[in-house]
């Protein structure tokens, strides 16, 4: 087969080879892009008077028709054309004869896979950024239904202080919260269209990219034409927020497999996000929640493997830079699967508040609490501390929790320790009274979860 770009060649490269180099494999996924590039690249050639009412009309036909084609499946890509910017110019040329090759006028494949990139990005974001929007409305929803759910919470991972379980899992809220605004904020960098930069230095044709930009709705153009088809930036840190959007989802992931073990017992998975075993039969894995966790490493290396591939390249384009799509691809297509699966486990996930409030009525969590009531009555912290380590002790050497410990014990530590000490160390107490600012006081929570709504809203 001759190739659009053959003229100079002799002879042709074998199929193994055709193949290597072909991108058609993957880049058919921004046929839709390509297919709106095109368009819009031809009406700005016809309100240049570049081409012809006629050409223009003919040739936006075409496109019209290969767009319904790839809507139904219908277009047959060859690797002999490389990628789906040659593939649909062939379609077009054989759809509407030697008109089409017009199409390719003031342009090349550099800026058209750029833009195509671009489109494909802005699109995909705004759908990842409604994908965790819905997560976190999920979040919301359990996080107001365990305001006052009392759980242990931990640090080293090990029982630090009683919290609500609603503020614990607001927490992730508000990672993804940060994750929605780095999404949101890149889109500035994506937002710009690279088309009419042609292969690295502009056209001699008298385009108007701004025109072409106003019909794909792009906010801005490229100043300058070599970064126009040079700059991956915008899909570094797309891959960038990703990873870290991964990394929340993959920490979230690890408490839902702890909290529905037979150790913990916080929660109990909803059979559709569970497995089986082979073998075992009274198994529920949490399996959705493990491959989330597991997906983490995959993103995180198409991060790493674009890096990588750009931090050498001399301007303009190179080859290498074929290598930019599937990475792309790949994250964007597990983060609209991982997102999905982890909004309906947290939103149908059963909550074992009876095992909650056991584990918190069984442990020391509480003893910040004697040292903070030592320190209002006016010791010293660090002395509060010493003081209450010390009836910590005793508790584990005669098999009490503190709660448990008799009044005589606690004024022989402190004559400062009164009966009131007992209503404070009651978890409930505990976790309401934390109400500066943020904490996990009830009101704080009710406070936090108004604010949570209204960014869900925005």
């Amino acid at each position: 087969m001759t190739k659009l770009w053959g003229g100079r060649f002799q002879k042709s490269a074998e199929q193994w080879v055709d193949e290597f180099g072909a991108s058609i494999g993957f880049d058919q996924k921004l046929v839709m892009e390509d297919i709106e590039g095109s368009k819009a690249h031809v009406k700005m050639l016809g309100a240049c008077g570049i081409l012809s009412e006629d050409d223009i009309s003919l040739i936006l036909s075409g496109l019209e028709t290969l767009k319904g084609k790839a809507a139904a499946g219908e277009l047959e890509y060859s690797a002999a054309n490389e990628d789906i910017h040659l593939n649909l110019e062939k379609f077009l040329i054989d759809e509407i004869g030697p008109v089409g090759g017009k199409l390719h006028t003031g342009r090349s494949r550099n800026d058209q896979v750029a833009t195509d990139m671009h489109l494909y990005l802005k699109n995909r974001v705004s759908e990842i950024i409604t994908a965790i929007n819905h997560f976190q409305q999920a979040i919301v929803e359990q996080a107001e239904t365990h305001i006052e759910t009392i759980v242990p919470g931990y640090t080293h991972l090990q029982r630090a202080q009683p919290i609500s379980f609603g503020h614990h899992l607001m927490t992730y809220f508000w990672m993804l919260q940060r994750d929605k605004d780095r999404l949101q904020e890149s889109m500035a960098r994506i937002d710009v269209s690279p088309l009419g930069a042609g292969a690295m230095s502009g056209t001699t044709f008298p385009i108007d990219r701004q025109l072409a930009a106003e019909h794909l709705g792009f906010a801005g153009v490229y100043p300058n034409s070599i970064d126009a088809v040079s700059d991956r930036d915008f899909i570094v840190e797309f891959l960038s927020n990703a990873s870290m959007l991964m990394m929340h989802m993959s920490r979230f992931a690890e408490e839902i497999i702890l909290w529905s073990s037979e150790e913990f017992r916080f929660i109990e998975l909803d059979d559709t996000f569970a497995t089986g075993s082979s073998i075992m039969p009274q198994k529920k894995n949490p399996d959705m929640a493990e491959l989330i966790r597991g997906k983490t490493g995959r993103v995180y290396g198409n991060l790493f493997g674009l890096l990588t591939t750009l931090k050498g390249l001399p301007l303009a384009y190179n080859k290498d830079m074929q290598e930019d799509k599937e990475g792309m691809f790949d994250t964007v297509h597990t983060l609209m699967g991982s997102l999905p699966i982890f909004e309906g486990m947290v939103r149908t996930m059963k909550v074992r508040t009876e095992s909650m409030e056991k584990a918190v009525a069984s442990d020391f969590s509480n003893a910040t609490e004697l040292a903070d009531y030592l320190a209002a009555k006016g010791m010293p912290f660090r002395k509060a501390h010493d003081v209450t380590g010390k009836l910590v002790f005793t508790c584990i050497q005669r098999g009490y929790y503190l709660k448990d410990l008799p009044l005589e014990d606690m004024k022989a530590a402190s004559p400062l320790l009164e009966e009131d000490i007992y209503e404070t160390l009651q978890p409930r107490t505990a976790v309401d009274r934390r109400n500066s600012f943020g904490g996990t006081g009830f009101t704080q929570v009710r406070i936090q979860l108004d604010q949570a709504k209204t960014l869900i809203e925005k």
